[in-house]
């Protein structure tokens, strides 16, 4: 686990909550992930494991606490939060990507509207990206014309053209065909040994216990159990996570 002494968290999260009316979704929750961390986010449907993701970049708006991103506090409202959200790459259930544009169009789009690439340096980033996931021959593709697990690369690579510190994923092979789940971790999986921040919710323990550097355990919108996967998947500490990992494992 990554905590030198000194050494700054690319993320801080302090004291986080989200309400929806009655429901508290997030309760109390306190997390440093520092660069090169691979943690994964694992836990009971409903245990508020994508509402924590999607409040580290502000999609969804927490009740309380701080998110410190690179030492900004991203939960004040004088912050620029869409500067931020472009060193934050989110890769989401459902792919998102635009119908009505090519593949290359969907990943050039964002850094030449956002971070003013040229067209010609963000189309060699993208077709240079397509190449690393295996789908350079896709580029003036559609989104209809692939199959789920390509859209969930293109999706990857998406993200990754804009050149984020860090990579958020929720869920990423829940929407997809069991035969298409190998080939987006496997760009995962080469993600992590690259050392690129991810934070992870998923499913897939198996894959959690190959690649994390740490594993995160939620239940009732609190953090339960956190450790280094070795232990966490042998030596469970809580009576809640044997009690998972009994019927998912």
């Amino acid at each position: 686990m990554n905590t030198e002494l000194g050494k700054t968290p690319l993320i801080e999260v302090m004291n986080l909550t989200k309400k929806f009316h009655d429901l508290k979704a997030l309760d109390d929750i306190s997390v440093k992930i520092y660069e090169g961390d691979v943690v994964f986010v694992i836990g009971p449907s409903g245990s508020g494991k994508s509402t924590f993701l999607r409040c580290l970049n502000r999609l969804e708006e927490s009740t309380g606490g701080k998110i410190l991103f690179e030492g900004i506090d991203i939960t004040d409202e004088k912050c620029d939060i869409d500067l931020h959200r472009q060193k934050m790459g989110m890769v989401f259930q459902q792919f998102n990507l635009f119908p009505h544009m090519t593949i290359l169009k969907n990943l050039t789009i964002g850094p030449q509207k956002l971070q003013n690439k040229t067209k010609e340096a963000a189309e060699a980033e993208a077709m240079r990206l397509l190449e690393r996931v295996g789908l350079a021959d896709r580029a003036q593709a559609y989104p209809s014309q692939l199959s789920g697990g390509q859209k969930q690369r293109i999706a990857i690579v998406r993200a990754l053209c804009m050149k984020p510190d860090v990579m958020l994923f929720d869920e990423p092979t829940s929407a997809l065909d069991p035969e298409m789940v190998g080939e987006v971790l496997a760009v995962m999986r080469d993600l992590a040994e690259e050392k690129m921040t991810m934070v992870v919710v998923t499913h897939e323990m198996g894959f959690a216990k190959e690649v994390a550097t740490r594993v995160i355990f939620m239940a009732d919108g609190k953090i339960m159990e956190e450790n280094e996967p070795g232990q966490f998947f042998e030596h469970p500490e809580s009576e809640r996570l044997k009690n998972f990992l009994s019927k998912v494992l």
